[in-house]
């Protein structure tokens, strides 16, 4: 949720801590995915290179279509959040903050949205308010993920070992699932909510007044409250269907650039990509430690022989999972312009 102070913040230093932020975690990212690279082993380039011309010229039309599906289950809870919102609109309203986030320092994504909120009739604290409970349903989904990977390691008879770690993460999902349903729930818990967290950030940030704190977490409520009960449980299957259609992309990516399933089985590529999501949390989802433990992971089970087609198909899936969405919000940025000026030339002057 906004906070009353970052308008303050953003005023004086607009994005700053926002960018040094992502810096740091990106540095944090790129020594972090070398220390498991060389865990790994020695990559094999050139053998890397040469996996990438068994792609055929259907293969990107196949991962275009599987993008989009992505794009639109990864927006969806804009629609059940939002009165207003359609699936399209979700969808150009998500990919143009995506574009925005990457050229523009924040909040240039906040800005966009609801320029486009007001443009279709939707009051910016509804839209604001839909934003954040988009963001919050995904964090859920995102942290959530290793327990489906647990399933999985449970199916196959598989010891969890160091994963034991990502316990963590699925706390920390119960942690964000439980204080939304605490805020919705009444206006005493909302504020009870956003006064013992403004308390702990004053810890840390002396010009943090808890009471605004309530006030802010209060007015949320009242925004997101109609739409919550029936829009939340849609909202969560839509995350879970995203990263499904991820999970496919991935596979589609490593089968088509010689990975085969008797080498790397489905399974084995679904316990490497859930453990490795929650770190999507690092500067564009997670690029470089996403991909060294998800590399590491199927080396383990795959062995050393389907590591450069594995680095391959990795590079296949970056380039339409973070950069073909990238493409997509500039189309979406001037498909939303465009409907705006019709709109405007059909009004009487």
């Amino acid at each position: 949720m906004s906070t009353p102070e970052s308008s303050d913040v953003s005023t004086a230093h607009p994005g700053r801590g926002a960018w040094i932020t992502r810096i740091v975690l990106l540095v944090v990212a790129v020594l972090s995915s070398v220390t498991i690279v060389r865990l790994v082993g020695q990559v094999d380039w050139e053998a890397a290179w040469d996996a990438l011309t068994h792609l055929s010229w259907w293969h990107p039309v196949v991962l275009l279509a599987v993008v989009l599906v992505r794009q639109i289950l990864l927006a969806m809870p804009l629609r059940f959040f939002i009165r207003g919102v359609t699936f399209y609109r979700a969808t150009i309203n998500d990919l143009g903050a995506t574009l925005m986030s990457l050229i523009a320092p924040p909040p240039s994504d906040i800005a966009l949205r609801v320029s486009m909120f007001k443009s279709w009739g939707v009051s910016p604290a509804k839209g604001l308010a839909g934003t954040v409970m988009n963001s919050l349903t995904f964090y859920i989904a995102r942290f959530s993920a290793p327990l489906l990977g647990f399933v999985l390691l449970l199916a196959v008879g598989e010891s969890p070992s160091l994963r034991w770690l990502e316990l963590l993460s699925i706390a920390v999902a119960v942690g964000i699932l439980v204080t939304v349903l605490m805020v919705v729930r009444s206006d005493r818990l909302a504020r009870t909510v956003g006064t013992r967290a403004g308390l702990i950030v004053r810890r840390f940030r002396r010009a943090v007044d808890p009471d605004r704190w309530a006030d802010a977490c209060q007015s949320f409520r009242a925004d997101i409250a109609e739409r919550f009960h029936s829009g939340f449980p849609l909202a969560v299957l839509s995350q879970v269907g995203m990263m499904v259609v991820d999970l496919v992309t991935l596979t589609l990516c490593l089968r088509f650039v010689g990975v085969s399933a008797n080498e790397v089985g489905f399974v084995w590529i679904g316990i490497a990509y859930l453990f490795a999501f929650p770190f999507t949390v690092f500067p564009l989802w997670g690029i470089g430690i996403v991909d060294a433990l998800i590399l590491a992971a199927l080396v383990e089970a795959g062995g050393r022989e389907i590591e450069a087609a594995a680095v391959a198909g990795l590079i296949v899936w970056r380039v339409f999972t973070v950069g073909l969405p990238v493409l997509l919000g500039a189309v979406a940025v001037a498909a939303w312009r465009r409907e705006i000026a019709v709109a405007g030339t059909s009004r009487p002057s």
